[in-house]
């Protein structure tokens, strides 16, 4: 089941390094083509999606590995360090937009200038952006992919900045050319927006944080017959998996093989109703 959803992750991130290499070498082709120093530049903002995905390879490469004795609980949370690494990248781009709009208000905005051919590169990588991140953030959800989720946030980061950049055409062509620089600021605060959605969703992963209350464990372990009461119950998780460990006290009367057939039947009920996939259960008599 682990490996199914490694090959998955790894698919996705494949499909996607294509579609960035070649919206990445469109654009070097259009801005040496046309002399246009812009769409150049576009065109390296582009590579980072790109080595994102090489980045993100890599890693899931190493939360993939099986666990040993220095990791007795797998690599997974390889995953969740990559995709606080996505967040430096988020915060590189916010930073920048905000110094960038913050100079152009100080020294005086002026009117943008771009060229009917840079404004249709923008248009089509707005489309492929869109696309990009609309499909990542699917799969993300469905394999439970902190990684791909990340990178998704930092697509549709860039998303947004295309999406100012153009409304600050339209309204400094309108005779607001300070438009520019109030659009990026705000541009800036919904990418810091998107990082802190990341850090909150990775933080309690890396920290441990219950990854189920103990007290919907405890009701669903007490359901099974024969289970007198369950205690000292902990949860943890990490993508694509999450640990459980739990006591039961059971009929101190009951034979070993009965108590192993109730510890059996509560890892089966919480395995199918709260979808936990590794569960230890003690077994104690009362």
């Amino acid at each position: 089941m682990h490996r199914a959803r490694t090959i998955e992750i790894q698919r996705v991130l494949l499909g996607l390094l294509v579609a960035n290499l070649a919206v990445v070498a469109a654009k070097f082709v259009i801005g040496l083509a046309s002399g246009s120093l812009a769409v150049l530049g576009d065109a390296v903002h582009s590579s980072v999606d790109a080595m994102n995905n090489v980045l993100g390879l890599a890693v899931i490469w190493v939360a993939a590995r099986a666990p040993d004795e220095e990791h007795p609980y797998g690599h997974t949370k390889f995953e969740t360090l990559g995709a606080l690494a996505i967040v430096a990248f988020l915060s590189i781009s916010g930073f920048e937009l905000v110094k960038g709009a913050v100079s152009r208000l100080r020294g005086g905005a002026e009117p943008l200038d771009i060229s009917p051919l840079q404004l249709a590169v923008l248009v089509g990588t707005l489309g492929v952006n869109s696309v990009v991140a609309w499909y990542e953030t699917k799969r993300g959800r469905e394999l439970d992919s902190d990684l791909l989720l990340a990178d998704a946030a930092h697509t549709r980061a860039d998303v947004f900045v295309t999406l100012g950049v153009l409304s600050g055409v339209i309204l400094a062509r309108a005779g607001l050319p300070a438009a520019d620089p109030l659009v990026a600021l705000a541009v800036a605060g919904v990418i810091l927006w998107l990082a802190w959605r990341i850090v909150a969703r990775s933080v309690p992963v890396l920290v441990d944080q219950h990854v189920l209350p103990a007290s919907m464990i405890k009701e669903v372990a007490e359901s099974v017959e024969g289970v007198h009461r369950a205690y000292d119950i902990r949860s943890r998780g990490s993508p694509g998996r999450s640990f459980a460990e739990l006591t039961i006290a059971v009929d101190g009367g009951a034979t070993v093989s009965s108590a192993h057939e109730i510890a059996d039947m509560v890892e089966h009920r919480l395995r199918s109703e709260l979808k936990l996939t590794e569960i230890v259960v003690h077994v104690e008599p009362c």
